[in-house]
């Protein structure tokens, strides 16, 4: 006989535990969800049979039950599928197929829509067991890649597991000369040390990494890391960031419930999170999952650019001795470019922070893309400003020939310390003066100086429509003359092949040893002392009236007067620049360029100035 007592027992869940029964499953707590668990019982199931390690019978029998809501038996399904999946065997790589077909077919053919379930926590659990699905499929599919010729047919197709998988990657341009990453890595898995947000956009597919097989600093080294220059290589200006993000679905064929439940087939289409935003399936609008900084933020922690950025500023081997632009994201010809340029003994690390946030904003993303400027530091400033802007010259050849697309107008370009010093020499407009001073100070032959014509006398770079100048020492600093900027200059070398090149451009028939007869040249430090006559002279250039300008200057003692202060190197005085539109002081030392603050004020400017360009004609900026 029964016991007498209640049929139904109560016990009182605290906070944490009610969440983790509404929302932990096989991924979070390693068991089943609750939600599945009681899927079971009512399904005349055992339990036991269908925990974890799950027995293949219970996906069987689950699947044939009838008189269950569709929904609640494909989510179960799904997760089951999972649960299998993540027991290593011979079946695995099916499960992981099994797993992406009944969440897909929960999704889009079950009892309701997407819409309709926007609230559910059982839906969220459902699209995440698809994404992880579809991220271990991709994998399946990377490691076949890696078999086949590099040049893949035009419809590819591979039997794995027992499915026939098509791979589609019209949505995604990778870059580099190869279209097989050499790793798929999933985005979920990288964490970041030294970025204050990482940006990503919840929806549907996989969130994935690309590596491409070239490292990042290869299209500007050879593989030996000195100078291709050396080897009488001329390397190309530019090259894409190697880790392009990517978001990946997997479609298994049909049109209907019974038609998924029971195919072989699926298509694997990959697409560009900064393209595509959203996807019709199945007459629902679905948003695509993406993560803005997980491919960044792998880039930059592989490049190696702080050891490179030291070897460059002290012209050692494995620098670099020319400027090379990155591309943060494939080319879009309707996107405005920002240029960024980094200062002393710096790299595209430098921007860490600015371009992840400029990333992670969808209003800024839709209408900027990134190019960062990566130089070397040792160099004079006239032959850096000359190089930098040749190289921009022929990216923006390379992309836009006719120079016609709206991505080569109204370029804004940000510079920090020297880098702004640059800057604002790209949106300047000489007169004889620097002429006049290489004819007074360099002992130079009339022949001579007509060969450095391009660094002596330039025009403000076509197309820049705003500038930004952070802690920019316009004047100079003191600090480059002190002992402290006298012992770092007297380290610094530059590059043979500079030296060569620069020999040869004023003696074309020298001896390749000439170099050793230049004399003394400057270099970057010597360049931003107060008193070097360059920067004296180019301080007093008249930045373009088409130009709109903004400073952005640092601080360190708020207690000490505006005019009288500076950012521990660079004086106010220095750094401040009549006729800005805005000025933004911000208490702070010299890499202000980092402080959330400054990205702010940049992010502001951004803003305010996509605004402005839309008032205005592209072709009136020149």
């Amino acid at each position: 006989m029964r016991e007498f007592g209640p049929a139904v027992e109560v016990h009182t869940l605290t906070a944490r535990e009610a969440i983790e029964l509404k929302r932990g499953d096989i991924l979070t707590r390693g068991k089943l969800s609750d939600a599945t668990v009681q899927t079971i019982r009512v399904s005349a199931l055992d339990e036991q049979a269908c925990a974890k390690p799950v027995s293949p019978a219970c996906t069987e029998a689950l699947a044939a039950v009838t008189g269950v809501a569709t929904d609640r038996r494909l989510a179960a399904l799904s997760e089951l599928w999972l649960a299998q999946a993540m027991e290593p065997g011979p079946e695995q790589q099916a499960a992981w197929f099994e797993t992406a077909r009944y969440a897909y077919a929960y999704l889009f053919h079950g009892d309701h829509t997407p819409g309709e379930r926007a609230f559910e926590d059982r839906q969220t659990q459902v699209r995440d067991w698809y994404n992880y699905a579809v991220e271990r499929a991709a994998s399946a599919m990377l490691e076949v890649l890696h078999q086949m010729p590099t040049q893949l047919p035009a419809h590819p197709r591979w039997d794995i597991a027992g499915w026939e998988l098509q791979l589609d990657m019209r949505g995604e341009r990778l870059p580099g000369s190869t279209a097989v990453p050499a790793e798929l890595l999933p985005a979920s898995s990288l964490s970041f040390r030294g970025m204050r947000s990482l940006y990503r956009r919840d929806g549907f597919g996989a969130e994935l990494v690309a590596v491409m097989p070239d490292a990042p600093l290869t299209s500007a080294l050879t593989s030996e890391g000195s100078s291709s220059a050396k080897h009488d290589q001329q390397p190309l200006p530019w090259s894409e960031m190697t880790a392009p993000p990517m978001t990946v679905l997997l479609h298994p064929d049909g049109d209907d419930l019974d038609s998924v439940l029971h195919t072989r087939t699926a298509r694997l289409t990959v697409h560009d999170p900064f393209e595509e935003s959203t996807i019709m399936l199945h007459g629902q609008r679905v948003p695509l999952a993406a993560n803005f900084t997980a491919g960044y933020g792998l880039w930059l922690a592989r490049a190696n650019f702080n050891r490179q950025s030291l070897r460059s500023l002290l012209g050692r081997e494995g620098g670099i001795d020319r400027p090379h632009v990155y591309l943060m994201q494939p080319y879009n010809p309707n996107r405005r470019i920002i240029v960024m340029l980094h200062g002393l003994a710096s790299s595209p690390e430098a921007w860490v922070e600015l371009a992840n946030e400029i990333l992670g904003d969808e209003t800024l993303r839709q209408h900027y893309q990134i190019w960062q400027v990566y130089y070397p530091t040792n160099m004079p400033i006239a032959l850096n400003h000359a190089a930098i802007r040749k190289a921009l010259e022929e990216t923006l050849a390379h992309f836009d020939p006719s120079g016609q697309a709206q991505a080569s107008s109204d370029l804004v370009l940000i510079g920090h310390s020297m880098g702004g010093v640059i800057a604002r020499l790209m949106v300047s407009s000489t007169d004889q003066s620097l002429v006049q001073l290489a004819w007074d100070r360099g002992r130079l032959t009339p022949k001579q100086i007509e060969r450095i014509d391009p660094m002596l006398r330039f025009e403000p770079f076509p197309h820049i429509s705003c500038a930004i100048f952070i802690a920019a020492p316009h004047r100079g600093t003191s600090i480059a003359a002190k002992p402290l900027g006298r012992w770092m200059a007297s380290f610094i070398r530059l590059p043979v092949t500079v030296l060569e090149e620069l020999a040869q451009t004023l003696v074309p028939n020298a001896a390749a040893s000439s170099h050793e007869s230049l004399g003394n040249i400057p270099n970057s430090v010597d360049n931003l002392d107060e008193n070097d006559p360059f920067l004296g002279t180019a301080a007093n250039f008249p930045i373009s009236a088409q130009v709109r300008y903004h400073s952005i200057l640092a601080q360190t003692n708020a207690d000490v007067p505006l005019e009288d202060s500076d950012d521990g190197l660079v004086p106010y005085s220095s750094a401040h620049l009549p006729g800005a539109e805005s000025e933004k002081v911000i208490i702070s030392g010299h890499s202000v360029q980092q402080s959330a603050a400054a990205v702010l004020e940049i992010q502001r400017i951004l803003k305010d100035d996509m605004i402005q360009g839309k008032k205005r004609p592209h072709s009136s900026v020149q």
